[in-house]
C-alpha cells in the first residue's frame, strides 16, 4: 500500500519577507531530496485541498478563523506578531496547509494508504486556538487530529512532536481533551520560552538542553514517550515533524543527526503497527538549514515507506 506525499502549489507563494528562515525553498528541498534518492515516483502524490471554516473551527474559534482572513494584505505584507507576516497568497496556503491534514487523514483511515506526509507550509504547530505567532497561522496536525476525532469517531490519537521548539500551540488546543495524547521534545531555554509540566496520561514534555545530542535524545523518548504511548494505545499517530533539532540548524543549540529522524520515525511507526493498523500522518513544522532539512525529511519519509 503506497504512503500519501500531499502538497500544493500554493504552499510555495506563502512570503513573509526577504531573507526569513521559513521559506519556499524549504518545500523545494525536500521534494529534490527525493528524486535524489528515487522515493519520489514511488510516493501517492496528492493535492491539499483549502480546509473548511468548520474544519478549522473544530481547533480554532470561527473569530479567530475571520481574523486571519481579514488580515490577508492586498499587497505588501501584514504583520500578526514580530515573527509572523501575511503577504497576499500566505491565507491561501495557510488553508491548504491545513487541508492537507484533513485529506491526509481521510486517505489513511479509509485504507487507500498506510502512511502520509504533508509537505506544506506555512507551519502549525506554534498557533494556538486563538493566537497566530512563531510562523504560524492555523495549526495544521490539530486540524487533522481533530478531523480524526470528530468526523471519523476515533476515541484515542496521539501527536508526537519534535520540533526543537515546543508545540505551544497544540498544547493550547488539546489541554484538557484526554483523547490526544501528547508527547513532545524541544530544546528548553528557547521559542516560545514556556516549559509546562507533563500531565500522565495526557501529555508528555521532555525538555532538552542546549547542546543535547542523539544518544540523551533517544534515552529520553525511549523513558518518558514509549511506556505512555504503549499504556495509551493510540488508533492514530499524528507527527509534527519539524527538524531544527539539527546540528546544522543554526537557530537553535541541539545536536540531532539525519540518522535521530530515521530513529524516531521507526519508533513512531512501530507504535502505530502495534496499536493503530499502521495509521501516521507527518506534517512538515520547522528545519531551516535547507540541506540538513533536505536530507533529515528524505530519511524520515524514507522510513515512513518502509514496510
Amino acid at each position: 500500500m503506497p504512503v500519501a506525499f500531499i502538497s500544493h502549489p500554493a504552499c510555495r507563494l506563502h512570503q513573509m519577507g526577504s531573507g526569513h528562515p521559513e521559506q519556499p525553498a524549504r518545500l523545494d528541498v525536500i521534494e529534490d531530496a527525493l528524486h535524489a534518492r528515487q522515493l519520489y515516483d514511488f510516493l501517492h502524490h496528492h493535492e491539499a485541498p483549502r480546509a473548511s471554516v468548520e474544519q478549522l473551527a473544530r481547533v480554532h474559534p470561527r473569530s479567530h478563523v475571520e481574523f486571519v482572513a481579514s488580515q490577508s494584505p492586498a499587497e505588501g505584507f501584514a504583520r500578526l506578531d514580530p515573527d509572523t507576516a501575511m503577504c497576499p497568497d500566505t491565507l491561501e496556503a495557510a488553508l491548504r496547509a491545513a487541508g492537507a491534514n484533513v485529506l491526509a487523514t481521510d486517505l489513511v483511515i479509509a485504507g487507500q494508504v498506510r502512511r502520509a506526509f504533508c509537505n506544506v507550509r506555512p507551519p502549525g504547530h506554534h498557533a494556538e486556538r486563538a493566537q497566530a505567532m512563531g510562523f504560524c497561522f492555523f495549526n495544521n496536525v490539530a486540524v487533522g487530529a481533530a478531523h480524526a476525532l470528530e468526523h471519523h469517531g476515533l476515541e484515542r490519537v496521539a501527536i508526537l512532536d519534535f520540533d526543537v521548539h515546543l508545540g505551544n500551540g497544540t498544547e493550547d488546543i488539546f489541554r484538557g481533551d484526554r483523547r490526544v495524547l501528547l508527547c513532545s521534545s524541544y530544546q528548553y531555554p528557547l521559542y516560545p520560552g514556556l516549559n509546562p509540566g507533563s500531565v500522565p496520561g495526557h501529555i508528555v514534555n521532555t525538555p532538552l538542553p542546549p547542546g543535547t545530542g542523539s544518544e540523551d535524545f533517544r534515552a529520553t523518548v525511549t523513558k518518558y514517550w514509549l511506556p505512555e504511548l504503549e499504556a495509551f494505545a493510540p488508533q492514530m499517530l499524528f507527527i509534527s515533524a519539524g527538524f531544527d533539532a539539527h546540528a546544522a540548524d543554526d537557530l537553535a543549540e541541539l545536536r540531532l543527526t539525519t540518522s535521530d529522524y530515521a530513529w524516531v520515525t521507526d519508533l513512531a511507526c512501530a507504535v502505530a503497527a502495534r496499536h493503530a493498523q499502521n495509521r501516521v500522518v507527518s506534517t512538515l513544522e520547522g528545519g531551516y538549514d535547507l540541506p540538513a532539512l533536505a536530507a533529515s525529511a528524505a530519511a524520515h519519509i524514507d522510513r515512513l515507506m518502509a514496510d
